[in-house]
């Protein structure tokens, strides 16, 4: 089997529990990315225009628009995202499943590198989200949004089902525009510890007093780059203090057969040396599968997305 990661990267994943890895996505499919967001916000502003919410957005490219709309209360990110939401889900709860983004999941550069790390038996993991961060001085004063503004520390594994506490899983963290220091990229603390206990803060976070921040290392990457991490690894990302959004997403694998840590929505099989025939090929049966989580889950009593509350005494 061919290597795409040294040996000195695989040691460093070990002990470190995360790369940088530049020149994960090639040009063409970035562009393609982008292309297909910009169309859906075409979509969504032309409705919200229609009802009056926003003003006429002739001129305006797809930065414009986003930033409009946010500032006018739309609710963009819902309808752009690869997942369904943590709360409660309606027949009619929009989310985007597209040929691009589907290229981006299964891009084969993507998964050598994720077959290096976990092996040839790949399932694309249902946790996966965009994150288009608007600047910090656009937001709204309450805003808390984990995909809006800064995440605090916590770590994957930490926010799945237990069951998944033993599944072999990274995460990577795509860069569709350059993530600096400044627009608020991701940051780590080095090492693979064991859990810590989360509780409710700006988000589900590391509970106080078990980190220590002064060993976090932030990870400009160029578009195109990847962060991949350890599900124990703990992050975080800074704020988005550049006049421009920032634009990530972060898709998780795991080895085939094992649990996902979110078993009610749907994965799909990405790689497989084994059985290649089960391989999923074709975006639209992932939006599919997809589309029957919805009518299934809508109207469902409502199964949360990880195991923390508030009254753990970590948390006091």
């Amino acid at each position: 089997m061919t290597l795409f990661l040294t040996d000195e990267q695989k040691t460093r994943f070990a002990t470190e529990g995360y790369l940088v890895i530049e020149d994960v996505l090639p040009p063409d499919l970035l562009d393609r990315i982008r292309a297909e967001y910009a169309g859906l916000m075409d979509g969504l502003y032309g409705g919200w225009q229609a009802k009056g919410l926003v003003p006429d957005g002739s001129g305006m490219d797809f930065w414009d628009k986003l930033l409009t709309s946010y500032k006018a209360g739309c609710d963009w990110f819902q309808p752009m995202d690869i997942s369904l939401p943590g709360d409660e889900i309606e027949p009619d709860t929009p989310f985007h499943f597209g040929p691009a983004v589907f290229d981006m999941v299964t891009a084969p550069r993507l998964l050598d590198l994720v077959e290096d790390l976990i092996g040839p038996e790949i399932t694309s993991n249902p946790i996966q989200h965009v994150r288009l961060k608007p600047p910090a001085p656009d937001l709204r004063n309450d805003e808390i949004r984990a995909h809006i503004t800064a995440t605090d520390w916590h770590q994957d594994r930490g926010v799945t089902h237990a069951e998944a506490d033993a599944t072999q899983m990274v995460t990577v963290w795509l860069a569709i525009e350059d993530a600096t220091v400044e627009n608020g990229c991701l940051q780590v603390i080095p090492g693979k510890p064991q859990m810590y206990p989360h509780c409710p803060r700006t988000q589900t976070g590391i509970a106080e007093g078990f980190l220590d921040q002064s060993l976090a290392r932030p990870l400009p990457v160029r578009a195109g780059g990847a962060v991949i991490f350890h599900p124990l690894t703990p992050h975080a990302s800074l704020v988005n203090r550049s006049d421009r959004f920032r634009w990530s997403f972060d898709i998780r694998y795991n080895v085939t057969g094992q649990p996902t840590g979110r078993s009610h929505f749907p994965d799909f099989i990405a790689r497989s040396r084994a059985n290649p025939d089960a391989v999923l090929t074709d975006w639209r049966d992932w939006h599919e599968l997809w589309v029957a989580a919805r009518a299934r889950l809508c109207g469902q009593p409502h199964i949360p997305i990880h195991r923390w509350t508030g009254d753990s005494p970590a948390c006091a």
